[in-house]
């Protein structure tokens, strides 16, 4: 497996453990995470900390440059909000986990000239239905349902 994957999988999780969604994303810029994070809404009763948010958040203020030569990798597919985050600061690549529990803004994102390539990765998959399963409130509150 993608190390790159396999680290926002490992944020995931995390998020899982304390509670949250099990939404994870790393920044990757030459070869090395410069930012990781995991959707942190309900541990921190936030409005906004999905994975990626979270990841940027952790990536601290970084020029412009790095962000355009950076890939993003985030276990599901990105919301409305990330997408907009990835196009801001300009992200070329963006690697998804999956897509079958949440289409995202990939069209969106495309249409921006945004590299979007989607693995459908069985562990991503099994974490989103998992969670949806036990905790549809929940996942209905996070995607503005």
């Amino acid at each position: 497996m993608d190390p790159f994957l396999q680290a926002a999988i490992d944020e995931a999780r995390a998020g899982l453990a304390e509670g949250g969604i099990p939404i994870g994303s790393v920044i990757v810029y030459q070869g090395r995470i410069i930012g990781r994070g995991h959707n942190r809404r309900v541990q921190q009763g936030s409005a906004i900390l999905h994975g990626e948010m979270d990841a940027f958040e952790n990536a601290g203020r970084q020029p412009a440059s790095v962000y355009r030569a950076a890939t993003l990798y985030t276990t599901l597919s990105p919301c409305a909000m990330c997408s907009g985050a990835i196009l801001l600061y300009g992200i070329p690549k963006v690697i998804v986990g999956e897509n079958h529990t949440f289409m995202g803004e990939e069209d969106l994102l495309r249409s921006r000239g945004v590299a979007v390539d989607v693995l459908q990765d069985a562990t991503c998959i099994a974490l989103m239905r998992d969670f949806i399963a036990a905790q549809p409130a929940l996942w209905n509150e996070d995607i503005g349902v």
